[in-house]
């Protein structure tokens, strides 16, 4: 749809938050300092070959110093909401046992830095740093881990409980368990294949006893979990493409979503002893999986598109990422990922497909009845990002016209399908997060996918807005202006002064 920043603001409900999100993986460095503890990813990311050309996550965005600097650009973006994560290691060094001063009064300041500029803090407690020693002892495939979360939790609520608006128990177990446990690719970089199926089990058990203990401390905040969803579509009408895809949705979206929401696994899952004997759940641990949700988050990017058999060749470029490689191009694999013909994509290689946006909060709705309200935890785009110098001004122009019509066609679709006579309108759907704030390390591929509204210059740290950056703006000003038309006595927002320290430019035009 493409919609102008005034028709997407007149297209968002009351109440609609809009945010951004990050993960502290990705942003803080400082991973030595203070305290912190080693992560899994620590180590995988110091294996040669590991991150696309050996990058470091040990500085990123240097957002552990940088902090105040970061906030004032979400405060100049007029959010609604910042979703970030706690880092375990940070917290809480050993993954078990005491807890670092130094970690907690990060957060702390953090979080009363975003309240005293207006931020709801919506805080993720597990975004896959799991503290080294954990990791050590079989991270996720040993069932202690849970364990050790649902005490992380407790910590995270004794100590945040009284100013976090929404808590994410669980950031997209499905892409742990694929890409950590079952390929290889991101830490710990095990390659068990279908032997990876405890793992799964573990993450949704530790998401049962971190909302345990986050209710149990009696949190002010909305408590929900958030996972990866792709709408999987057969590459032709050939029945064994159909069964292909249907296998695919199981293993990538019902997996993890029919325990939560369902209280059981897929019916093709209660094979699953047959992989592994230690897959054997128990009404006591699917009672804490399916506990009641404030909301479930959706991160969502793109459709997948499904072939029978082992394909002709490997994966389309930047999929193996996101997806995995092993799926594609494999002898005797039973399905691959095929690319959708005539169509754009970003610079991962992912599909730019709006319309499955639709699609996914369909097949949501239609699958669980009792859905509770929904926040698109993550959405975005990585482009390669052109800065330009304009000299006459002594500036410098990110004008990334592709992110912002990504974002202006995904939003839109996701506001006019939940209307009445909409695709999902039985969706109560609450908010948007654009991944991300700011670019940053982005896992395996390091810094060549860039995702944020705010270009960073890794060698010098200077943040720069990019042209997404105040496109976002001018939607929420928009709400803004209008929303206080309609309400007697209220005052438009009106302009504030820009961010301290960041070199300030403008889009193109």
């Amino acid at each position: 749809m493409n919609a102008s920043a005034k028709e997407l603001a007149a297209l968002l409900p009351p109440g609609f938050a809009l945010g951004v999100a990050t993960s502290a993986f990705q942003i803080e460095g400082a991973l030595d300092e203070d305290g912190r503890g080693p992560s899994g990813w620590d180590v995988f990311a110091a294996k040669p070959g590991a991150i696309v050309e050996d990058q470091s996550p040990a500085v990123s965005c240097d957002h552990y110093h940088r902090m105040p600097e970061d906030v004032a650009l979400m405060r100049d973006l007029g959010i609604d909401s910042y979703r970030f994560s706690l880092s375990w290691p940070r917290i809480q060094p050993a993954g078990s046992g005491p807890v670092n001063p130094a970690g907690l009064g990060f957060y702390d300041r953090l979080i009363d830095l975003l309240l005293e500029n207006g931020i709801s803090p919506m805080a993720t407690v597990y975004h896959w740093d799991t503290p080294l020693p954990l990791e050590k002892a079989g991270g996720w495939m040993n069932r202690d881990t849970a364990y050790r979360l649902g005490e992380f939790a407790a910590i995270a609520a004794a100590a945040f409980g009284d100013r976090v608006e929404r808590w994410v128990t669980v950031n997209e177990p499905a892409t742990v368990t694929t890409n950590g446990y079952a390929l290889g690719m991101h830490a710990p970089g095990e390659e068990l294949m279908l032997k990876a199926l405890p793992s799964v089990h573990h993450q949704l058990l530790g998401h049962g006893l971190a909302l345990r203990a986050l209710r149990g401390a009696k949190v002010r905040g909305e408590i929900g979990m958030t996972n990866v969803y792709s709408p999987m579509v057969p590459a032709t009408a050939n029945p064994l493409d159909k069964l292909s895809a249907g296998l695919m949705d199981v293993a990538q979206n019902r997996l993890y979503a029919d325990p939560v929401l369902l209280g059981k696994y897929p019916d093709v899952i209660r094979a699953a002893t047959f992989f592994s004997s230690s897959f054997s759940p128990s009404s006591e641990d699917m009672d804490l999986i399916s506990q009641p949700l404030d909301f479930y988050g959706l991160n969502y990017y793109m459709p997948t598109r499904v072939g029978s058999g082992p394909g002709e060749g490997a994966v389309p470029p930047g999929m193996a990422e996101a997806m995995g490689d092993d799926l594609s191009g494999t002898p005797g694999a039973p399905f691959h990922i095929a690319s959708f013909p005539d169509t754009e994509t970003t610079a991962y290689g992912w599909p730019v497909k709006p319309e499955y946006m639709a699609v996914a909060l369909a097949e949501m709705a239609e699958r669980y009845p009792d859905l509770p309200p929904v926040y698109i935890t993550e959405g975005g785009a990585s482009f390669e990002d052109v800065v330009v110098r304009d000299a006459a001004a002594d500036r410098r122009i990110i004008p990334d016209e592709r992110r912002v019509r990504y974002l202006a066609d995904h939003i839109g679709t996701a506001l006019e399908a939940t209307l009445p006579g909409g695709a999902a309108e039985s969706v109560d759907l609450r908010g948007y997060y654009v991944w991300s704030l700011m670019d940053n390390f982005e896992w395996s591929a390091g810094y060549k996918q860039p995702f944020g509204l705010v270009h960073v210059d890794f060698d010098t740290q200077v943040r720069t807005p990019k042209a997404s950056y105040y496109w976002l703006q001018e939607v929420i000003a928009a709400r803004n202006a209008a929303s206080a038309a309609h309400v007697p006595g209220a005052a438009a927002v009106g302009p504030q002064e820009p961010a301290a320290d960041v070199e300030p430019s403008r889009p193109a035009g």
